[in-house]
């Protein structure tokens, strides 16, 4: 993985310094909130319901052991024991005191992390695929790539006061597990008469105006793809609206000028962006991907796995992936225990990760984008051992894709802008598929949660999604079907008249129903529901 070089951190501890000095300044009243709002955005650091909520950087997901142990004990001296892992693969804390986020960022510097653009219109977090590296699918790892995109995008002067924030996906293999076309910039690696290079999708995004992103560029070689990226956001930055924060993002501007006017001012920047050879030079990818280098596998080793516990057998089939190397295997955690609220970790349960990966994973973890955790260079001969460990300690939830594997938002019970919690609907359906055994019959099922119309719980991208609005002042759920943020992404439809908490659990439970009476062999609940259409489940539901 990634390791910082001077420039790095001292890039990094500056901003530390910066930062306590404007905490300060602010607690002594030299300040007000209104001056200190722009401030400390700048760092990631939100006012939320209750108290200030920090969001820390994981870029593409990646950590290694150490960092992963400094989150946890971040989460004991200064949260209320417990982070929050999010949709775009990072970290929040929800319970931070003014006073010692400047104490925070510092721990955080001396482990190689920090917040910066976390927040505020400026480029988000490189998201990218968990597997990254060790999928046997992709035509390369992703993730040198997604360096290379947050080095160009750190305090870049042009784009840190963009329109509205903006986010950027990239992936490597056709199976896509990042959601990467509801991005506002999705990137694919490809190969093209055995040359790399990426396919752009410009224009996606959730939110209050869910679109997927069309293709701008069918291939982009891989030494201009900062280039063209950049061509892309010179556009939106010159063109997209600054008056209205609703019509901001950059999906908004492609759809108005249309995709061809798009294209066709992003080809002619482009082209000026050449003619002044602005591209980064080779020996720069050379240099961060050596960080990703292929590690010492042991060879020679076992694929056998002794299944005769069937409780281990169980975890295997469903929460361990295929490994592109003999012998291991990816592993993933679910912090989806039944009844728990999708996406947090105690203290003591992230610093038993740290020690898991320092044992079983080559010292590396995964943050995933449905709030997961993968290990992705487990040897199988250890994966009996990594799992009597992992449920020794809340964490071995068999349920990886399943109903109960939930996304779901901190809703109403922290969140400021969210109209209905979602926490308590995750825990009932969750517990309500659980009780009967429903979610291993159902399969393959992603139900995702939001509180509000910004879909921080990607609520349109769910096989099942449910959006939590404010009905005259009563919390109320609609329920979306059909939605995907895979390959074969959509946008789920609202299916009608909302419903209350109970109201909604039960709306799921017949709309599963259904899919269990009609599907066919093979079919996932998406299929069935493409397959047959809106109106049976309408009828189903309300009857």
């Amino acid at each position: 993985m990634y390791q910082y070089d001077n420039y790095d951190q001292a890039m990094v501890d500056a901003r530390v310094a910066e930062f306590r000095d404007q905490v300060a300044r602010r607690l002594e009243g030299k300040l007000t909130e209104e001056q200190f709002r722009p401030l400390r955005l700048m760092n990631g650091l939100y006012l939320q319901l209750h108290a200030y909520m920090l969001r820390v950087a994981v870029p593409y997901g990646t950590l290694s052991g150490k960092q992963m142990r400094m989150l946890g004990h971040i989460a004991r001296k200064y949260d209320r024991g417990y982070g929050h892992f999010t949709t775009r693969q990072n970290i929040q804390y929800n319970w931070i005191k003014l006073s010692d986020a400047p104490d925070i960022l510092a721990d955080l510097a001396s482990v190689e992390m920090h917040a910066i653009q976390t927040s505020g219109n400026c480029i988000r977090n490189i998201s990218s695929d968990q597997y990254a590296g060790v999928a046997a699918d992709e035509v390369a790892d992703p993730r040198p790539w997604a360096e290379l995109l947050r080095q160009w995008s750190s305090f870049h002067p042009e784009f840190s006061y963009l329109p509205r924030k903006f986010k950027i996906a990239v992936i490597a293999s056709a199976q896509d597990r990042a959601a990467m076309r509801l991005h506002d910039i999705g990137l694919e690696l490809v190969k093209k008469d055995g040359v790399i290079g990426a396919r752009v999708f410009v224009g996606g995004g959730m939110g209050r105006t869910p679109i997927v992103a069309p293709e701008i560029n069918a291939f982009i070689t891989e030494d201009e793809i900062i280039s063209y990226v950049e061509a892309c956001l010179r556009v939106y930055n010159r063109y997209g609206r600054r008056d209205n924060k609703y019509k901001a993002r950059i999906k908004i501007l492609v759809h108005e000028l249309g995709v061809e006017e798009y294209r066709r001012q992003v080809a002619e920047e482009f082209a000026h962006m050449k003619a002044l050879g602005l591209n980064p030079p080779r020996e720069e990818l050379a240099r961060i991907a050596a960080h990703f280098a292929t590690p010492a596998y042991e060879s020679g080793l076992s694929d056998d796995l002794d299944r005769s516990d069937p409780d281990f057998a169980l975890w295997v089939d469903r929460n361990v992936t295929a490994h592109k190397q003999p012998g291991y295997a990816i592993a993933n955690i679910s912090l989806k225990p039944i009844g728990g609220i999708p996406g947090d970790a105690s203290a003591d349960q992230i610093e038993l990760m740290a020690d898991l990966a320092e044992r079983y994973s080559l010292d590396e973890l995964r943050v995933t984008h449905a709030q997961n955790i993968v290990l992705p260079y487990v040897k199988k001969a250890d994966l009996y051992a990594l799992w009597k460990e992992l449920e020794a300690n809340g964490l071995g939830e068999p349920n990886l894709d399943l109903v109960t594997d939930i996304i779901a938002c901190p809703g109403l019970d922290y969140c400021s802008l969210a109209n209905a919690r979602s926490i308590p609907v995750a825990q009932k359906i969750a517990s309500r598929f659980a009780s009967n055994g429903r979610d291993a019959e159902i399969g393959e099922l992603k139900l995702k949660i939001s509180g509000c119309i910004n879909a921080c719980g990607h609520h349109h991208a769910g096989h099942i999604g449910i959006l939590g609005v404010d009905r005259k002042g009563t919390e109320n759920y609609q329920l979306l079907l059909g939605g995907s943020g895979a390959e074969d992404c959509s946008l789920g439809t609202i299916t009608g008249p909302g419903f209350d908490e109970n109201g909604i659990v039960d709306a799921v439970e017949k709309a599963t129903d259904l899919y269990l009476r009609e599907r066919t062999e093979g079919e996932r609940f998406l299929d069935t529901y493409r397959r047959l259409g809106m109106a049976p489940f309408k009828e189903a539901i309300y009857g």
